[in-house]
């Protein structure tokens, strides 16, 4: 390659987000930024933000940025089934598996022990954050359906269910030392 070549592409241009007129998206803090905002104000405490275009597309790729507090319920996707990658791009997670009768049995914190995992479709889990925010790159098979998404634990609360908070506080305190 000619060095003249190499000195008109040094140094790269940065972009941030969405780059105009491309189909390039880039993953870095300024699209990180108003997503923890989002998330922050949402009553959730957490919010995606879909790279796919459509319910439709296969495969289904998002951010999902959750806030410490945030209770996702224990579930697996098993019909249809669909394997799940979670990738920690900032701050720490704990991941959970359980079996069919609700005994945790595989936790590994995401972000510290390793930086993600891959999940073969029908396996019982769950996250929990553990630092003050949580970005995940999310990937599972579309397209998406709100009825048969997921199958929810029947031995663990319900989002919404008030003794969801007290399951979390329990998820938490199983990796966390305790306080003096």
């Amino acid at each position: 390659m000619p060095a003249c070549t190499v000195l008109a592409l040094w140094p790269r241009p940065r972009h941030s987000g969405v780059m105009p007129d491309s189909p390039l998206q880039v993953i870095d803090s300024a699209l990180f930024l108003p997503l923890i905002e989002r998330a922050r104000q949402s009553p959730r405490l957490r919010t995606n933000h879909n790279f796919h275009t459509s319910i439709e597309d296969n495969p289904r790729r998002f951010l999902n940025v959750m806030i410490q507090g945030t209770y996702v319920a224990p579930h697996r996707h098993r019909d249809p089934p669909k394997s799940e990658s979670f990738l920690v791009l900032e701050g720490e997670l704990a991941f959970f598996t359980f079996d069919d009768a609700g005994q945790i049995t595989n936790t590994l914190i995401l972000g510290r022990d390793a930086v993600g995992v891959d999940m073969q479709p029908g396996v019982w889990h769950t996250v929990t954050v553990l630092s003050q925010h949580v970005v995940c790159f999310e990937v599972k098979p579309g397209p998406y359906s709100a009825a048969n998404d997921k199958e929810f634990a029947p031995w663990a609360p319900r989002e919404g269910n008030p003794s969801a908070a007290a399951y979390l506080d329990m998820l938490v305190s199983s990796v966390s030392p305790p306080t003096l």
